[in-house]
């Protein structure tokens, strides 16, 4: 078989990889897409994510959307269409029982975090433990059923804001997880979402989503105190000190993105002043479900995928995914 792999900074090929075969407590997927994320852009054009470097051979990618290959138990039948929660969680700890994503000792699809690296998806087959395995149904298409680990993620941290009904939000940055932020804010019961970014491609995007209003920041900055819940999603440092201003006195900021690992300038003497809540969101846990049923009933969320690229045009198509002039989400073809 075929597989997309990262041998170092800029350096991605197509090659021949040894062909897999599923345990018992394994399925074997033939898979159709795999989204690229910001985490996979990052192994691509700097050889690490973070803290997490490429020590060896690494497939990318942890969104994805397939079709069932084989399953040694037969519990789900050849072409049967799924998706993968991309998580294999550690041992509970204090404190955290409740939250197992956070637990220590896990790994994720398509990561470094751990040696050996945790192979991803962008292949044309992988195996994968059944227990991570959730069916779509049949009215989803595959293509849009790639972006159910994204929005999982969104739904998440509005999950981590709290009930959002009838409340003013913002939502700065739309790229990609912004734009899937914008909408499960809306489906959590949002009164109105506004939305900043320093393009009016990704604009145009948010309002299609449903956006109430749109913000060129070049142009203007959000209104001061004004919105209950402001979700960080640009990992600008500038941004977040933008999001303390917006947010009203009480008000909740979420930090989705991530942001540098370095000591970074923002401005928090209004966080204070305002008793304002600074919130981190990590992945996900359930939220998988509900994303794939959010997905399986609007079809606006065709509008997030701009690009599908074959894999073999790997190096066109993380460049297009760079590109947030040109792109939103970009699904790799398999």
């Amino acid at each position: 078989m075929k597989a997309l792999t990262i041998h170092a900074a800029e350096d991605i090929r197509w090659e021949d990889a040894p062909d897999v075969e599923p345990s018992g407590d394994e399925v074997r997927l033939r898979i159709a897409y795999v989204g690229i994320c910001g985490s996979d852009l990052h192994y691509y054009f700097h050889g690490a994510n973070g803290a997490f470097v490429i020590t060896e051979p690494l497939i990318p990618g942890h969104e994805l959307s397939a079709v069932v290959d084989l399953d040694p138990r037969g519990e789900f039948a050849p072409g049967t269409p799924v998706t993968v929660h991309p998580a294999r969680y550690g041992a509970s700890a204090p404190g955290i029982e409740d939250r197992p994503h956070l637990w220590p000792g896990g790994d994720y699809l398509g990561s470094a975090s751990v040696t050996p690296h945790r192979q991803g998806a962008a292949a044309q087959y992988m195996v994968i433990d059944r227990a991570n395995l959730r069916r779509l149904p049949e009215s989803l298409p595959l293509r849009r059923g790639a972006l159910a680990e994204p929005l999982a993620v969104a739904l998440h941290a509005v999950t981590i804001a709290g009930d959002v009904t009838g409340k003013k939000c913002l939502v700065l940055g739309s790229g990609p997880i912004g734009l899937l932020v914008v909408a499960s804010l809306l489906h959590r019961g949002a009164a109105s979402v506004d939305v900043t970014d320093v393009r009016p491609e990704p604009l145009e995007r948010a309002s299609a989503l449903g956006a109430s209003r749109t913000i060129l920041v070049a142009e203007e900055s959000p209104e001061d105190n004004a919105y209950d819940v402001v979700l960080e999603c640009s990992s600008a440092p500038v941004s977040l000190s933008s999001g303390v201003r917006a947010v009203r006195p009480a008000g909740i900021i979420v930090q989705v993105a991530i942001l540098p690992n370095t000591d970074i300038p923002v401005n928090l003497a209004a966080l204070v002043a305002k008793e304002v809540q600074l919130r981190g969101t990590q992945r996900f846990d359930t939220e998988m479900d509900e994303a794939i049923e959010v997905l399986a009933a609007d079809d606006r969320f065709d509008a997030v995928v701009t690009q599908v690229i074959p894999a073999a045009d790997a190096v066109e198509a993380f460049a297009t995914a760079k590109d947030a002039s040109r792109s939103a989400k970009v699904l790799l073809e398999l």
